[in-house]
């Protein structure tokens, strides 16, 4: 694009205003057995003030496949709930730079792609969240405006984090909660970036907030884009989904999402929220030791490839390569030099988090002792690679230095070292 500025932290707020070229904008419409909704969604499009480049209607198995002259079809085999399937086959198929995800059953305003679109045209680090309301729209015809249709109340948790943050201005590591795909545009470079929805999500809920996690943790700036309102056809899902729907949405992301909050208990074997390298030259087995002693549980350690004390590690930390999986997940990248005293990985991380830095530097009694990297900072220096250096992006978010006091003696023998505990 000819517009690409870049941001700090979450500061959407500097992007400015001034007028910039219309973005080729592809949208992709989720649909199971939806035809006459689908029908509303469509007319809508062909009225928006920033046309769309296509519609890509994405079929998750309907009995019918719809009918769309002015659209591409695609379809897949109906197998159950599978929205995150269907987008993902939707975007694979979509030639715009930007890629704008709506449901069948959403019905956008008049100038609806132009508000959600706008900001993700000047920086390919936005994703852009609209405001879904809802009505009831059974009685709405296609090109009208769902805006006339009886209004009915939206979920007050979500206006409530909207307003708390400011329309996500002040977005943190738990407003992910607030992305919702069926309101959604971002460039197809950070879809592609993200990997895209996580197909693994099945049934109803979930994937969303697992897609504006890895956003926010691959140094996306998040905007609530509040003028861009599309109309919902009914009440919100969450109040017509069972308990045991909820817990099943809330066991899945708490496997993949390392966010404390999100998770409830260290569960690091697959997705940990730290990955740990020792540094080359550190003695790995101090190292290692002192990282296991860490009252901050949830990280897994990697050995180096030839390490000779593996046996010793067997089942805790392995030699394999980090996945892109825990790479894009995990909230930190730590490398140490040497032992650690308890309570450093804690107070970096707590820094690190809190002011939303790129990086720590972990000092034991004056010594440099670790190097901390949040995985947002390491994120969005990637896909800035070529425009920008890593440092000048990690400065954009800050480093601090942190003193953990002083750790176990290098000097005593392997043996005393471990009995001091």
């Amino acid at each position: 694009m000819s517009t690409d500025a870049y941001v700090p932290h979450n500061r959407w707020d500097l992007l400015g205003t001034d007028p910039v070229p219309a973005p080729a904008v592809s949208v992709v419409v989720t649909h199971y057995e939806q035809h006459a909704q689908l029908a509303l969604v469509l007319a809508a499009l062909r009225t928006q003030t920033t046309p769309a480049l296509e519609v890509v209607v994405a079929d998750d198995g309907s009995a019918h496949a719809p009918v769309c002259p002015d659209a591409t079809v695609l379809t897949q085999p109906d197998l159950g709930f599978r929205a995150a399937a269907a987008r993902n086959m939707g975007a694979r198929a979509a030639r715009g730079e930007v890629l704008v995800f709506l449901d069948a059953d959403t019905v956008p305003g008049p100038g609806f792609l132009a508000a959600l679109t706008r900001r993700v045209t000047r920086c390919r680090d936005v994703l852009a969240v609209g405001r879904r309301a809802h009505a009831d729209l059974s009685a709405l015809r296609p090109g009208d405006d769902p805006a006339t249709a009886p209004a009915l109340p939206a979920p007050d948790w979500l206006r409530a984090g909207y307003r708390a943050t400011a329309d996500l201005l002040r977005a943190d590591g738990r407003s992910f909660r607030y992305v919702i795909s069926a309101v959604l545009a971002c460039r197809a470079s950070l879809f592609a970036d993200l990997g895209g929805f996580d197909e693994r999500f099945t049934g109803y809920g979930g994937e969303d907030w697992d897609l504006g996690y890895r956003a926010w943790n691959n140094g996306a700036v998040l905007v609530h884009e509040s003028d861009a309102v599309a109309w919902h056809d009914g009440p919100p899902w969450e109040g017509r989904t069972g308990t045991c729907d909820l817990d099943a949405q809330t066991a899945r992301l708490a496997a993949l999402i390392p966010e404390p909050a999100t998770r409830g208990a260290p569960l690091p074997a697959a997705v940990p929220d730290v990955l740990v390298d020792p540094a080359p030259g550190a003695d790995v087995v101090r190292v290692t030791h002192s990282l296991l002693r860490q009252d901050f549980r949830d990280l897994r350690v990697r050995l180096p490839a030839r390490s000779r004390v593996g046996g010793l590690y067997a089942g805790i930390a392995d030699t394999r390569a980090w996945s892109s999986d825990q790479r894009h997940r995990a909230r930190a990248h730590l490398v140490v030099d040497r032992p650690l005293p308890p309570t450093a990985v804690t107070a970096a991380m707590t820094a690190l988090v809190e002011d939303d830095l790129g990086q720590v530097l972990i000092t034991s009694d004056g010594q440099p002792a670790a190097v901390l990297r949040s995985t947002r900072a390491l994120g969005r220096a990637r896909r800035w690679s070529g425009l920008l250096g890593f440092d000048e992006v990690v400065s954009s978010f800050g480093t601090r230095t942190v003193e953990v006091g002083g750790s176990p003696d290098r000097c005593d023998t392997l043996d005393g070292f471990f009995a001091r505990g």
